[in-house]
């Protein structure tokens, strides 16, 4: 993507400039073209290079933090009464990063262009979600954008918490084992090729146990190149191959496999399920067109498809309830509650319960499985080290005992 600098008559004549994001210079004369603008002037814009000659992405990327805070600014801005265009000025010039200021000015190029705030968001679909950009949508229908951004602002805060407890939760283990998977390589690969010598060499009987350690020791120190590579290959093979459409599905469906783990997966999905059902409800949207953006940002490929089908059974005429339970990977009390919001007209605050009650399980099970790991790595840790350090102590104590 490249920027570009342009300045351009409206239709009344009056002078606009601006810059817009484009792959090249013929994208960007229609992208301004089609905001009804007459251009007078265009160029490639400077843009200020880093140390290593451009804008490094995984640095200058937009965090969902980054978001979270900027729904609540918009909020407060337009609770004070300043207008859209005004606000969005004001932010670019006050955010965070860099690249987030370059999406706001643009947005604030569009709604001057006059183009709606959704509309202006939805040009970024990397920043604002389709979500996001019809929750705004649907403030800017019902005349409440303040309230739609503190709703938005709400429920990407709950959404950054539980993901980020999840991820955390994963940190210490991580790190725990990459140490002693690096401890034992370098015992196997220093340590024990010496103590294979000087077993050798003295000619004492070596155990069983302590042949297996020596074998896996030779093994490791002739072919660790080629192990490693081998490690790098496989780990870069499914990062790749869980981005393609069948991989991101086939991995879905192995880690739903896997017990407890399943579990706390489905929970965190019903959660954002119901989450954003119940949001956009409350912002005005209906609840089919809820269904089919809940299926592009719920963030698992099987419950993508799971609510493709499901909105195709609403558009048939099904309702909502029955058109969940023909899904084994929708609990039968989520069925039951949608059911009873259908005959009460109060679908959304059921959905906002259900949502609360899959949080609080999701943080339940986190806790639960953090709970759990660090006794089971404890275990494992003293069964290797213990095997190990017996491997080459007890060879060492009949040696001494010989003397």
């Amino acid at each position: 993507m490249s920027v570009f600098s342009y300045t351009a008559l409206d239709p009344e004549g009056n002078e606009r400039t601006g810059t817009i994001d484009a792959v090249n210079l013929d994208l960007a004369i229609v992208a301004i073209q089609r905001r009804g603008l007459v251009i007078s002037n265009i160029e490639a814009a400077d843009k200020p290079a880093s140390k290593f000659g451009g804008h490094l992405g995984f640095f200058d990327r937009i965090k969902n933090s980054d978001v979270v805070i900027l729904s609540r600014q918009i909020t407060t801005l337009f609770e004070a009464q300043v207008s859209a265009l005004r606000a969005f000025q004001l932010l670019a010039a006050e955010a965070r990063t860099p690249k987030l200021a370059e999406k706001l000015s643009a947005v604030a190029n569009d709604i001057q262009s006059g183009s709606t705030i959704s509309t202006a968001l939805s040009h970024h679909p990397d920043v604002f979600s389709p979500f996001y950009v019809n929750m705004v949508r649907a403030g800017e229908e019902a005349g409440k954008l303040d309230e739609t951004f503190s709703f938005l602002a709400d429920y990407m805060d709950r959404n950054y918490e539980i993901t980020q407890k999840a991820k955390n939760a994963l940190i210490y283990p991580a790190f725990v084992m990459s140490t002693f998977i690096i401890v034992m390589v370098l015992m196997m690969t220093l340590v024990v090729p010496h103590l294979a010598t000087m077993l050798s060499d003295v000619g004492q009987s070596i155990p069983t146990y302590t042949k297996v350690v020596i074998a896996m020791s030779t093994f490791i120190s002739r072919y660790i190149l080629l192990i490693i590579i081998l490690v790098v290959f496989v780990a870069v093979f499914l990062v790749r191959y869980s981005r393609t459409e069948a991989g991101g599905r086939a991995l879905s469906k192995a880690r739903m496999q896997v017990p407890y783990i399943g579990t706390v997966f489905q929970k965190l999905f019903l959660s954002r399920l119901a989450d954003n059902l119940s949001t956009m409800l409350r912002s005005g949207i209906q609840i089919l067109r809820g269904i089919e953006i809940t299926g592009t940002v719920v963030g698992d490929p099987v419950y993508e498809d799971l609510l493709k089908v499901v909105s195709l059974d609403v558009k048939g005429g099904l309702p909502v309830s029955e058109a969940f339970r023909r899904h084994p990977e929708i609990p039968g009390i989520v069925v039951a509650m949608i059911k009873i919001g259908e005959e009460t007209g109060n679908m959304g605050s059921i959905l906002d319960t259900m949502a609360k009650f899959y949080r609080r399980e999701v943080n339940n099970s986190i806790d639960t499985l953090v709970g759990l790991i660090e006794p089971f790595m404890i275990v494992m840790l003293a069964l290797g080290v213990g095997v190990l350090l017996s491997s080459i102590l007890i060879p060492i104590y009949n040696i001494a005992s010989g003397f």
